[in-house]
């Protein structure tokens, strides 16, 4: 379906009131652009893989440029935060679990938004439970230094645009 259909449909479903707000998901740099430059009421958010192992900086970037935040999907990288030093010395300093940890760099980060996902209450506890502590910049610094050009987890083939 072209692009302008769907970003028509969007505004079509605001305009009758149904949703307060439209976004995008998993759009590169020129889709973000393009979806803007079509959408009569504002696209206010892109959702996209984010976690410590990829960098979404550009994406990022273009978002601030347009006024849009990023939702943050698959924030604990299919399980591999749990297994990195890095995170855990953080996580053993701060005196919270490795995903209080990738939540909390997620949210302290300019117009990024943290999904979270859980299979049982004392872990949808423990994800709640990160707004009484800051990550120092070092810490924010040393998570984004484990980013990697190969972290992408979720591309489907036939699916996914060129990434930025």
């Amino acid at each position: 379906m072209p692009l302008a259909e769907q970003i028509g449909a969007l505004n079509e479903v605001r305009k009758a009131g149904k949703v307060r707000h439209i976004g995008v998901s998993n759009f590169n740099t020129a889709l973000m652009n393009e979806a803007v430059a079509l959408s009569d009421a504002p696209i206010v958010t892109n959702q996209i893989e984010y976690h410590p192992f990829i960098d979404q900086s550009v994406v990022m970037e273009t978002a601030n440029k347009l006024g849009m935040s990023l939702t943050s999907y698959f924030a604990m990288a299919d399980g591999k935060v749990f297994e990195n030093d890095t995170l855990k010395a953080i996580a053993a300093d701060q005196g919270k679990s490795v995903a209080q940890i990738v939540l909390r760099w997620v949210i302290e980060q300019n117009n990024v938004i943290a999904l979270s996902k859980t299979v049982g209450e004392k872990r949808l506890v423990e994800n709640f439970d990160i707004f009484d502590f800051e990550l120092t910049g070092e810490q924010m610094q040393a998570i984004h230094d484990l980013a990697d050009e190969n972290g992408r987890i979720v591309s489907p083939d036939g699916l996914a645009p060129d990434w930025d």
